[in-house]
């Protein structure tokens, strides 16, 4: 293997466009390593545009998918070892990776998949590879109340957590109790909703290189699931009515600015429809991005900076991205 470059040891999970300044080349081609103690591979040269909702992105240069708690310190283990940073990707809903790729390891937290519903309590604890939409649909059924409006968000649990997912009036903080992260050293923390510092679509997590591993939420059991669940419906079907779906997109690609909307900026400077390559703003709601078949992360994100220059020379003000950024792309 043949690799040059000078990276941050992790990749943080709130790093939005902030363009890496090196350059990689990977030449480690078809190989796969089995972790120690386990039946879990580390792959190279993976394609990672098919594990996000752009679907756009170059390879990475070593991925893992560990399905256990021991498979992921494993994998940590391994990336320390070769002194490798380390990628987080978790439904890839949220997310923009360079058409270069990414160096060292990336790990996929889609398998963390497990959920406990506590009668007694009224508590959920899910693992971070846990779809969102499948949680809220699970807690419906079973009459228990609290996220309903979570039903839409194309992610797994762990990025709920992670920046606070919100629809509807509701969001992640509101519900959650604790978190379970696995910290740089291998060792695992529970950190209570106070200590994540939530705000508005944001946490302490996004700054710090720990991994949520599995989060416990507090709902309300004893409501009417066939109410309930035609409820989450209803949210479901709002949301579609009302963002476009029919295309790639990652959803809601920018942060709204206090008292504004983002997407009714973006309208107001007519840039709806506006198109560079094969990205595009939507018609249907201008805060988000579309891959109209042949789009590349170089174009979204030039579409992007595009965006914030336009806003901000008409009204002063600074888009901030709520999409994760990754990847070295050259500014614009």
């Amino acid at each position: 293997m043949t690799l040059s470059y000078d990276p941050p040891k992790v990749a943080a999970p709130g790093s939005n466009l902030t363009p890496l300044s090196c350059q990689f080349v990977f030449s480690n081609p078809d190989t796969q390593i089995r972790l120690p103690r386990t039946d879990c591979l580390v792959k190279s040269n993976i394609p990672l545009a098919h594990l996000t909702s752009f679907r756009v992105g170059g390879p990475a240069e070593w991925y893992v998918a560990p399905s256990s708690l021991e498979e992921l310190q494993a994998s940590f283990e391994w990336a320390k070892a070769k002194d490798l940073p380390i990628t987080f990707l978790g439904a890839g809903s949220n997310l923009l990776i360079s058409d270069r790729g990414l160096p060292g390891l990336v790990v996929g937290t889609r398998r963390l998949r497990q959920s406990n519903f506590d009668t007694r309590t009224g508590q959920v604890t899910v693992g971070a590879g846990e779809p969102l939409p499948r949680l809220a649909w699970q807690a419906a059924e079973r009459g228990w109340r609290g996220l309903e409006w979570a039903v839409g968000i194309p992610g797994t649990v762990g990025g709920a957590v992670v920046m606070n997912a919100g629809a509807h009036g509701g969001c992640t903080a509101d519900h959650l109790v604790s978190a379970e992260v696995l910290m740089p050293n291998g060792m695992i923390k529970t950190l209570t909703t106070a200590e994540l510092g939530y705000a508005y679509r944001t946490s302490i997590l996004q700054g710090k290189n720990w991994t949520v591993t599995q989060a416990t939420f507090q709902l309300k059991p004893g409501d009417d699931p066939a109410l309930l669940t035609a409820e989450t419906s209803n949210h479901l079907n709002h949301r579609r009515s009302t963002q476009p779906y029919h295309m790639p997109s990652c959803g809601s690609v920018f942060r709204n600015p206090g008292q504004y909307k983002a997407g009714w900026l973006i309208e107001q400077v007519g840039l709806k429809g506006y198109q560079i390559g094969g990205a595009q703003v939507a018609q249907r709601h201008a805060n988000f991005i579309l891959n109209c078949g042949s789009a590349t992360a170089t174009d979204i994100f030039q579409l992007i900076r595009h965006i914030q220059q336009e806003v901000d020379r008409q009204w002063r003000l600074r888009l901030e991205p709520e999409v994760r950024i990754l990847g070295e792309f050259q500014p614009i």
